[in-house]
């Protein structure tokens, strides 16, 4: 069998055309290719230059880096994007309607892929620590899309990054269900059940060149965790003790699931704080710093997830003390790891992030103002609809206070009220399971709400009346009104608004 052939970065992004449709490896920048989307720019740049034409649409796992993400948007080479980023170049392509973005859940995209919902993909770039002459790819710090990516692109480029070691085999679990009407179960009943493959395997004959790198992971610190956010931490991590010591979550606790930042973090190190809860595992999409420390003391034994998604020091220092983390990590597909299915069945706890909570439950996780796109839905919907108790979370308020997280109603919906359980905010935690419309608004607003809003709020409710829920829909969207005219929430005014 011949050797695979070895491409500079100039002659793989030679191969890229205009207008096709590419899959990229990677989940958040852990595990996306560098080299090749920055040599597809450079040559986006030099044909836009010429007066030609040049986009790609691009498909991942989930965000990537800012020599994918951001050199592309830069250049204005994105047509199309799906399903989430976090870039800020792109955001600003995609808000202004440049580049054309579908949000849509993480869990799903895989599938879409193969049943071709997303048109075909002509090639795969995908970042890997080792590749063999016979066609096996062994991924770096991520999985993402990957394995669909390879089986579905007509050609593949390896970016070989040599920073990664190759001692990584072993670190994947590369499983992809069968399509209907032939798919069976996925049998994964404990977050360390292994069901697949340790590498992607596919035809040599498809791999149409490697290209060899060492580049680190674009991979950012989070901000420290502050007063705020460790507040936050504290009631989630009191309400689960209390729910222990009620007898309605087992004593040996249940596998977790956390959101991407700071205060994802602060709710990880709160959990690990509290003496009632016993040491646990994660299943979870993107295991980051927090867990690693929690990790080397001992309160984490076992994350699954889609992702490393860590600084560099970090992920260095987990190479070098590979011995004990091998045995401790797993990185699987993300149609595995956010699958509702294996959610649901082994028991796991939701914990994801919020811009803002209407009073009945419902969750905006995408849109500021209910027009401008964030970063997008991601994973959290797969976790929050399926899992034993859902719960998000944000602090009470944004700008400086000017904006209210607590709204009458959402400006743009994610999580509806049926898949939402627990509301927890830095002033405290609305359990809404078992409440009426009505009982919901009022715990929200008197938990979780910020006092300098409360007032506010308690008239809007008001103004709804005594029936089955309190909106009202003349005023409904008054206080995103209002900072639109004023810019400040505090400044909103009920009368004269409609009652209904």
């Amino acid at each position: 069998m011949k050797p695979l052939t070895k491409l500079t970065v100039e002659e793989a992004a030679q191969f890229i055309e205009h207008g096709e449709t590419i899959g990229v490896s990677g989940f958040t920048a852990a595990g996306a290719p560098k080299a090749v989307p920055a040599a597809i720019a450079a040559k986006a740049e030099v044909e836009h230059a010429a007066g030609r034409p040049f986009k790609i649409n691009l498909i991942s796992g989930a965000s990537t880096g800012r020599s994918l993400d951001g050199a592309l948007a830069r250049a204005k080479a994105l047509g199309f994007r799906t399903p989430y980023q976090s870039d800020p170049d792109l955001r600003r392509s995609i808000n202004a309607g440049e580049t054309h973005f579908f949000d849509m859940h993480l869990s799903r995209l895989p599938q879409d892929v193969r049943y071709g919902f997303l048109g075909p993909v002509r090639t795969a770039i995908i970042e890997a620590c080792d590749v063999t002459k016979y066609g096996e790819i062994v991924l770096t710090s991520s999985v993402g899309a990957a394995p669909t990516f390879c089986h579905k692109a007509d050609r593949i480029i390896v970016e070989l990054n040599h920073y990664h070691p190759s001692f990584l085999r072993g670190l994947h679990d590369i499983f992809e269900p069968e399509d209907p009407p032939g798919r069976s179960d996925i049998p994964v009943f404990h977050p360390s059940d292994r069901i697949g493959q340790p590498v992607i395997q596919v035809d040599p004959a498809k791999i149409l060149g490697v290209v060899e790198t060492k580049l680190p992971d674009e991979t950012g610190a989070f901000d420290p965790i502050s007063d705020l956010t460790a507040q936050i931490g504290h009631h989630v991590a009191d309400f689960f003790a209390r729910e222990i010591k009620r007898g309605l979550i087992p004593k040996t606790f249940l596998p977790v699931q956390s959101g991407v930042g700071n205060t994802a973090n602060a709710v990880l190190m709160a959990l690990a704080d509290n003496p009632v809860i016993p040491n646990f595992q994660m299943y979870t999409e993107v295991i980051q710093d927090a867990v690693i420390a929690l990790m080397e003391k001992e309160r984490v034994t076992f994350a699954s997830g889609c992702s490393l998604t860590v600084p560099s020091a970090t992920l260095e220092s987990i190479y070098a003390d590979w011995e004990f983390f091998r045995t401790r990590l797993l990185l699987r597909p993300q149609e595995i790891t956010n699958n509702p299915e294996v959610v649901r069945r082994i028991g796991t706890i939701s914990v994801n992030t919020a811009i803002e909570v209407d009073l009945s439950g419902n969750v905006n996780s995408t849109h500021v103002l209910g027009k401008h796109m964030m970063n997008g839905i991601g994973g959290s919907a797969d976790f929050a609809r399926a899992a034993f108790l859902s719960m998000f979370i944000c602090p009470s308020t944004a700008k400086g206070g000017k904006i209210s997280t607590i709204v009458p109603m959402v400006s743009h919906l994610d999580s509806s009220e049926h898949s939402v359980c627990v509301i927890v905010t830095e002033h405290g935690v609305a359990d809404l399971r078992g409440k009426s419309p009505a009982s919901r608004a009022q715990l929200i607003v008197e938990n979780c709400a910020h006092p300098d809003y409360r007032p506010l709020l308690r008239e809007y409710m008001a103004r709804g009346g005594n029936g089955h829920s309190v909106q009202s829909l003349g005023a409904a969207f008054n206080m995103h009104l209002e900072y639109g005219r004023s810019g400040d929430m505090r400044n909103t005014q009920w009368s004269g608004v409609p009652s209904n």
